[in-house]
């Protein structure tokens, strides 16, 4: 690829925003200031709380179990295991009993935020660098760099849709993005000071929102334009 291809894959214009539409709040939770990383495990959400993942019944909003753990931002479920950031390292643990199984090094060595299972492999936001890395989750290598404008927090794929979520100030938005070149294909905006610190789909109509200090998680609606 030439330098101006590259160039007008990635400074493609921007889809115009809209309002994100915020159907639920959860939270705040027992014990909890803030909410980090959040994840689904197909009946149930989890949201990362610093010392502890919370998990609850998305359709009653009674927490159904805890498990005591290091987990200060993204969080992932790969259909058995859980994959959890603290500080500059991956955990993966296992749901049952809450041990670590095995560790890997985060690639952005403490400055990564949003986590996520797909493909067979870990989606890694990194906040400040702009960028959401695919890594092996064995040996923690850089598979594949997707580059953002915007600071990236939580990263989510639903039905082959690579979506992340922005917090720079007081602004947040949800963005569906392409996996190739990073452009940005649709935005939703959330109400200012509805803050996005970690993102997570449902697989269907649903994405759970963490609401950083608010101590909060917010389920948002799915857009309809974008499903098959």
């Amino acid at each position: 690829m030439n330098s101006s291809t590259a160039a007008s894959k990635k400074y493609k214009p921007e889809a115009a925003p809209r309002p994100a539409e915020i159907v639920r709040e959860y939270g705040p939770f027992a014990g909890a200031t803030s909410v980090a990383g959040v994840t689904h495990d197909g009946a149930r959400v989890w949201a990362a709380t610093g010392a502890q993942l919370v998990a609850f019944d998305p359709a009653s909003g009674e927490t159904t179990r805890t498990l005591d753990c290091a987990c200060d931002a993204g969080t992932a479920f790969d259909g058995t295991y859980f994959y959890q950031i603290a500080e500059a390292r991956i955990d993966k643990i296992d749901p049952a009993s809450g041990k670590v199984l095995a560790s890997i090094p985060t690639p952005g060595h403490g400055s990564d935020s949003g986590l996520t299972w797909a493909e067979g492999s870990l989606w890694v936001g990194q906040y400040r660098d702009r960028k959401i890395l695919q890594i092996d989750p064995v040996s923690g290598a850089v598979l594949r760099t997707i580059e953002s404008n915007r600071f990236v927090t939580g990263v989510t794929w639903v039905d082959g849709e690579l979506w992340h979520a922005t917090w720079e100030g007081d602004e947040s938005e949800l963005r569906r993005v392409d996996p190739d070149s990073g452009a940005v294909l649709e935005r939703l905006e959330m109400p200012r000071g509805a803050n996005v610190s970690g993102l997570e789909s449902d697989g269907a109509d649903l994405f759970y929102c963490g609401g950083g200090g608010s101590g909060k998680v917010r389920a948002v609606r799915r857009p309809r334009a974008t499903r098959a």
